[in-house]
């Protein structure tokens, strides 16, 4: 390359540079959308209305949440990952979209590439819930009896490839049992069977299920996180009660479109830090079973990156696939 295109290549990096400095300097200058990619009163877009109320407060704008649901979370992260990045268009990432890079075989963004990793915001734990007659209060005794009954034994899910699926499909691999996948649209029905004895067992969020335990329509067998639910610290979890090493949680985190200046990614890391050490947040999450875990834009990208490779081994074993 001669001298003068490098010399024209290097001003216009500067300027660019210079740029994007100064539109991040000015930001926020107008309301910011923050994209739920699930339905209105769900646990995603309970957290991701706590997290719009307390940044809004430290940055000093209006928040407006967007729910964009359908496709299993694809979406609301497809028009994220479309959006300008500029930082006036946010999605509010879960579990699924680091699944759906091995699940969606027509996906039109990549989960590692499409988008500029801002925070971890919360995670939480999956519980066991069974049918109350079911002879099995404990997870060895669900492997013992999954093992006598090999392909007799069910366990329903919100739907195909859903974090509830997969975490079952795990628990299947590596216990060495056989239950059988039944996909539901959605919790709630598929909760009503377990309850109504059409199904067995379910994995699902402490949200939904826990009331029906409270009630005593669902017992609670263990939780799938590594360490026990501060919000039902009596229910054990997986790995201490009979299968060594499980673990399976449900997490959100913030993420802006690929590209967004960096400046805008660490203000907004900066008041999530805040936001999230906050005492009343830390309580609202509790009490959905979830914990609030701030992390910089770097430990956020390589945690996507973990669940993206844990995960494909999981879609490919239980053989799950989404056109």
């Amino acid at each position: 390359m001669p001298a003068i295109s490098i010399w024209r290549a290097a001003l216009a990096a500067l300027a660019l540079t210079a740029s994007a400095a100064a539109a991040a300097a000015d930001w926020p200058a107008r309301p910011i959308t923050l994209v739920v990619p699930y339905p209105p009163g769900g646990p995603t877009d309970i957290v991701g209305r706590v997290v719009a109320q307390g940044l809004g407060e430290e940055l000093g704008q209006t928040i407006i949440i967007d729910n964009r649901s359908g496709a299993g979370g694809n979406i609301g992260a497809e028009m994220v990952a479309k959006s300008a990045p500029d930082g006036y268009t946010l999605l509010l990432a879960t579990t699924a979209h680091a699944i759906n890079m091995s699940l969606f075989a027509n996906r039109t963004y990549d989960t590692r590439k499409s988008f500029a990793p801002v925070s971890l915001l919360t995670k939480g734990p999956l519980v066991i819930v069974a049918r109350p007659d079911l002879p099995a209060h404990s997870v060895s005794e669900l492997i013992a009896l999954a093992k006598s009954r090999p392909g007799k034994l069910t366990f329903a899910s919100s739907g195909n490839g859903q974090s509830t699926h997969l975490a079952a499909a795990l628990f299947n691999s590596m216990a060495g049992t056989q239950m059988v996948h039944v996909p539901y649209r959605g919790s709630a029905p598929a909760l009503t069977d377990v309850m109504g004895g059409q199904t067995n067992i379910m994995f699902d969020t402490m949200l939904s299920s826990m009331p029906f335990v409270h009630g005593g329509k669902l017992r609670a067998i263990a939780v799938t996180s590594a360490k026990r639910s501060p919000a039902a610290p009596e229910v054990p979890t997986v790995a201490e009660s009979g299968l060594a090493g499980y673990e399976a949680t449900a997490w959100n985190g913030l993420m802006a479109p690929a590209g967004t200046p960096a400046p805008v990614v660490q203000r907004l890391s900066e008041a999530l830090r805040k936001v999230l050490g906050r005492p009343d947040v830390q309580a609202k999450f509790s009490a959905q079973g979830f914990s609030a875990e701030w992390t910089t834009p770097q430990d956020f990208g390589r945690f996507v990156n973990d669940e993206v490779d844990k995960w494909a081994g999981v879609v490919r074993a239980s053989g799950a696939t989404v056109n």
